[in-house]
């Protein structure tokens, strides 16, 4: 290990990117995997999750790791792609480590861990060397009192924890990319997973629940209480909404339909009527849509807003009142990049493209993946037989319907015979 700092957190190391020799980004730290053997002696750290290409999760040997500085971590470029798997004797020091209820031997003091650092040995080996830990917060204070001290010092970092809190964990899930948080919490143990999925707030979690597999959103969603389960469905955008909603009991799913605000339930209710792998099926019923006499500024202050995705901030749906879907009769789209080269102050009616007909909420997929490569969209109106814009199609939205199963386990394969790495192994 060369030019290494002499001591690194770990929860400053999750989301650093992880590069080969040659420069070229291969991954990025997802945590730390150790082994705990007692409460006296420092656990070697064995390796690092590191998270690669299809979002596979990978194990990374300490001796494959060359340096750690501030903002990266470079390795040998020998790695195995073979999925993690966490074995019996090892320890997820993020998963499972933060927020362990932990006592301070020389005072007696009680507190929840909230990171752990790293140092190397004199042989080398990279072990746990000192345990920040927070007091609960007392009084008038919203923080409690912390405490950086050494490993040895600290008692009960040994033992599992039936009731173990999820508050430094959320924090750091809090960091991540939606994926990538998704990731994290499909791999922790099914009792932190649950103590997790009660911390985060409904917004958070529905943002979680959309980039999770089917079977762990329909897991994840039955073990909360209906109402909650019904204000996380609200925060989800609806077509994924819809699409999780469908997977559960027909009694389920109407209790959990009536539970939500009517307006909310509505949009999922009408995307659930239509036939599965359409565009009615896919398409969201929240694209930007305004009316004839907006602006283009009020054009390019509505795509500015980051929850929505580049696809759909590509085009702005013009209508006639209702501008809810189903809106008053379709007028047009307006691109992005037309209204970016007009004047703010002109009405964005006079940047319409009407040159294209929209799509019908029963086109099939195919006929989907025709209209967008034909017309070079990332993005497409639906309009029913009456001319209202139901909603729009983006290419996303597509691509998750149209890829097959698995398909990213199948591209991590293939990548993986071709480059044919050599295998690393737990030290």
């Amino acid at each position: 290990m060369s030019t290494a700092p002499s001591r690194v957190y770990a929860a400053r190391l999750v989301g650093l990117p992880i590069f080969d020799p040659q420069g070229d980004q291969v991954g990025k730290v997802r945590d730390l995997v150790v082994a705990i053997r007692s409460e006296v002696s420092q656990p070697r750290v064995l390796g690092l999750v590191a998270e690669v290409f299809g979002r596979r999760r990978i194990f990374v040997p300490m001796t494959r790791v060359t340096n750690i500085d501030a903002g990266q971590v470079y390795t040998t470029g020998l790695l195995n792609m073979r999925r993690f798997e966490q074995r019996s004797t090892e320890t997820l020091v993020i998963g499972q480590m933060l927020d362990r209820t932990v006592t301070i031997s020389s005072s007696s003091v009680t507190g929840v861990v909230y990171d752990v650092a790293m140092e190397q040995a004199r042989n080398r080996d990279w072990v746990l060397s000192r345990v920040a830990i927070q007091e609960p917060a007392k009084g008038l204070r919203r923080r409690g009192q912390t405490h950086v001290v050494e490993w040895r010092d600290v008692e009960g970092l040994s033992r599992r924890e039936e009731s173990q809190g999820a508050t430094h964990l959320v924090h750091a899930l809090n960091e991540m990319r939606p994926a990538d948080a998704a990731n994290m919490i499909h791999d922790l143990p099914v009792e932190r997973r649950a103590a997790v999925v009660a911390a985060l707030d409904d917004e958070r979690l529905a943002d979680v629940l959309e980039e999770l597999p089917e079977e762990d959103q329909v897991e994840i969603l039955s073990h909360l209480d209906s109402e909650r389960a019904a204000d996380v469905l609200e925060e989800m955008s609806p077509d994924d909404a819809a699409d999780l909603i469908a997977e559960l009991s027909p009694e389920t799913a109407e209790a959990l339909l009536e539970l939500m605000e009517p307006e909310e339930a509505e949009d999922v209710r009408r995307l659930m009527s239509y036939v599965e792998n359409t565009a009615g099926a896919m398409m969201t019923p929240e694209p930007v849509i305004l009316g004839p006499d907006a602006t283009i500024a009020d054009a390019l202050a509505h795509v500015r807003n980051p929850e929505l995705t580049p696809a759909l901030a590509a085009l702005v749906y013009v209508c006639r009142p209702p501008l809810e879907t189903p809106t008053g009769k379709f007028l047009g789209v307006a691109h992005i990049q037309r209204l970016l080269r007009e004047p703010p102050s002109t009405l964005v009616a006079g940047a319409l493209d009407d040159s294209m007909d929209p799509l019908r909420p029963e086109a099939t997929i195919d006929q989907v993946a025709a209209h967008l490569a034909t017309y070079n969209l990332v993005a497409a109106p639906v309009v029913d037989d009456n001319g209202h814009l139901v909603g729009a199609v983006s290419v996303d939205d597509l691509l998750d319907h149209m890829l097959p199963e698995g398909w990213r386990d199948q591209a991590i394969r293939s990548n993986e015979r071709r480059q044919g790495r050599q295998a690393g192994s737990r030290g």
